[in-house]
């Protein structure tokens, strides 16, 4: 297919999507040769690799060069463009939903992956015989991510929740609880997040004597936000040397997912 034929992905970003999203990309610095391609196209050729899983290289010739487009996402996963943009989506759904712009209750729990041989942080996970990393999160009610953290698989999980409580810090000063698994409840975990941010850390335990699967209240919540970003099937594994890059890829997952949902398109 010609390189200047533009074809139509269900990735690609609608006429409503794009007017969301292209207020929130920064400006061309207007140093050097003049910027030439179309920074639309660079968003859904992103979109498509999140989406599809497939490597960097093999992006359709309809794109632009796979290089300019990894060249761009490294500069906007380097100047914290990827989270500004997530973070303003995040409000506006929160606000289209009846919500404060910032959440009083959170939800953290994490998932294990497995890597590839790029090599880059990892470890081993005894409980899930995983050897990869492990992703972070933090939500809100509503499912929507506050705050990652991907780290080495070998981290417990009170303590990769303290990199991402403290990431919500300074961001979320109506925070007032946050509720997690058992896993959380250890080593003066919930002592600690009092003591350090004035929370309350509540775990939400399995009734005693229940087998099998079963839904618990809260906890459901970062299960569904897991199965969200397991629709975009870069996220099948972490294929990235670079943590940051796997947090990126996260945000970006998330902006897809918002930019749809404030345009009204169903996914």
């Amino acid at each position: 297919m010609p390189r200047t034929e533009l074809a139509k992905y269900p990735t690609c970003v609608s006429d409503e999507q794009w007017r969301i999203l292209e207020r929130l990309l920064p400006r061309p610095s207007g140093r050097g040769r003049p910027q030439t391609v179309c920074r639309r196209r660079v968003l859904d050729a992103i979109f498509y690799v999140v989406r599809s899983g497939c490597a960097w290289r093999l992006l359709p010739r309809d794109f632009p060069n796979w290089k300019t487009v990894y060249g761009l996402f490294l500069r906007w996963r380097n100047d914290g463009t990827w989270q500004r943009i997530h973070d303003v989506l995040r409000e506006k759904v929160r606000k289209s939903a009846g919500k404060k712009r910032t959440p009083t209750a959170a939800v953290i729990d994490s998932q294990s992956v497995k890597t590839t041989e790029v090599g880059g942080e990892r470890g081993y996970d005894a409980g899930k015989k995983i050897n990869g990393r492990k992703r972070h999160l933090a939500v809100d009610t509503l499912g929507l991510i506050l705050a990652v953290v991907v780290h080495g698989a070998d981290w417990q999980d009170h303590d990769g929740a303290c990199l991402v409580l403290m990431r919500l810090r300074d961001r979320f000063c109506r925070l007032k609880v946050i509720f997690a698994d058992s896993a959380y409840g250890r080593n003066g975990l919930p002592e600690w997040v009092k003591s350090t941010f004035g929370w309350i850390l509540q775990t939400v335990l399995r009734p005693v004597g229940v087998k099998g699967f079963i839904i618990l209240p809260k906890r459901w919540i970062v299960e569904r936000t897991f199965g969200w970003l397991g629709r975009y099937r870069r996220h099948s594994k972490d294929y990235e040397r670079n943590p940051a890059s796997s947090e990126a890829m996260i945000y970006i997952s998330m902006i897809h997912l918002m930019a749809r949902r404030l345009a009204k398109v169903k996914y």
